[in-house]
């Protein structure tokens, strides 16, 4: 066997293990739930503006 065809063999192994591991991740992180964000009562009641004028 060609020593590229062996390359081109592995290089498309290793592309089926990565595409199926991302798929398993996806799956994971989908069965996970629904994303809700966090409950704006827990956010700081005030905010710093600060505003920067120009040089005189």
């Amino acid at each position: 066997m060609d020593r590229s065809k062996l390359v081109a063999i592995i290089t498309g192994a290793i592309s089926l293990i990565l595409a199926i591991a991302y798929l398993l991740l996806v799956q994971f992180l989908d069965f996970r739930g629904e994303m809700i964000p966090a409950p704006v009562s827990q956010l700081p009641n005030s905010a710093v503006v600060a505003q920067m004028l120009p040089p005189n």
